[in-house]
């Protein structure tokens, strides 16, 4: 996990939900640093700087193009 990289941060848990599916199901190795610690306390979000996607390096390309994509076309009501 050392070689872990951050490529997105989030401020609360539920943002978090569909990409975790995604990335599940595509087969990338990933870590959500600080997700129990917001899950339990979400104002620690500020004080822990929010949950940490960290993805393999030579994962970068990939992930980043599913959060492309998330962006584009997530709409949440």
């Amino acid at each position: 996990m050392t070689e872990f990289v951050t490529v997105a941060t989030f401020n609360f848990a539920h943002e978090i939900l569909v990409l975790k599916s995604i990335l599940d199901n595509e087969g990338i190795p990933y870590l959500f640093q600080n997700e129990n610690l917001i899950s339990i306390d979400p104002l620690a979000t500020f004080a822990y700087g929010g949950i940490l996607l960290k993805v393999h390096p030579n994962d970068i390309p990939q992930v980043k193009e599913i959060l492309d994509h998330l962006d584009n076309n997530l709409k949440i009501v």
